[in-house]
């Protein structure tokens, strides 16, 4: 029996961004890079650092705008998009976590993840029901009391995710997730992550310079001074266990 992932690369991609340059001064980050994202897929963007992985990841999310390119997701070009679009699709359909996590300090782990919700005019009673649902699925449900301040670097992380996909997006966009834990927190939180996206069906962009991490994906591009270079299958060996 085919595996979601196998059946993945047969479907139309649901992200795909074409010839994408970018530039910041006088550096050039994207140099004419070129990747699509299949429903269902976790997809690997790694290279050196300086490569254009953050910034692929930012273009792939509409969180910047390229110079050049266009990224589209279904019928919609994301460069072309207004602001106020782009806000809603990462509060519905895209969820993204950062290396650091990037919760909000004052918030206890609670808030914290009912917070896309309660933005989307979901009621605070249902918001929190429904984050105790995920703080519990990420096996972090004894720490929901708690400000980022008073949690592990591991626990802090895992309730960025369950923040991320609280809303039930189609794609999580993943920027070093765990490169601020050490090697043990690093597995659990990738462990965690793969299985919810397989339960979910949601696909992931994990933008990762540890091939531990893009064991886990389906598929690996590599980034070189802003282009893509190459791209594999991966192995799956870790992704299977867990």
């Amino acid at each position: 029996m085919s595996t979601q992932a196998e059946q993945a690369t047969h479907r139309a991609p649901i992200l795909a961004a074409r010839g994408l340059i970018k530039s910041y001064g006088k550096s050039e980050a994207l140099r004419g890079a070129s990747v699509d994202l299949r429903a269902g897929e976790i997809l690997a963007v790694t290279g050196a650092s300086g490569s254009g992985k953050s910034t692929l990841l930012h273009c792939l999310a509409g969180i910047v705008r390229p110079d050049k390119g266009s990224v589209s997701y279904g019928d919609e070009q994301l460069d072309r998009l207004h602001e106020e679009r782009l806000s809603e699709l990462r509060r519905t359909d895209f969820g993204v976590v950062f290396q650091f996590g990037q919760l909000i300090p004052e918030l206890t782990a609670l808030d914290n993840v009912a917070l896309p919700l309660l933005l989307a005019g979901t009621s605070r009673c249902a918001a929190h029901a429904r984050a105790d649902e995920w703080l519990e699925r990420f096996g972090v449900l004894g720490q929901a009391a708690l400000r980022p301040g008073e949690m592990s670097g591991g626990q802090s992380q895992r309730v960025a995710l369950a923040r991320a996909l609280v809303t039930g997006p189609r794609i999580v966009f993943a920027d070093e997730p765990t490169g601020a834990l050490d090697s043990l927190a690093g597995e659990q939180v990738m462990a965690a992550l793969a299985r919810t996206a397989r339960e979910t069906g949601a696909a992931i962009v994990l933008i990762t310079h540890d091939a531990q991490v893009a064991a886990y994906a389906d598929r690996e591009v590599q980034l070189h001074d802003g282009t893509v270079q190459e791209q594999a299958t991966v192995s799956g060996a870790v992704r299977h266990d867990v």
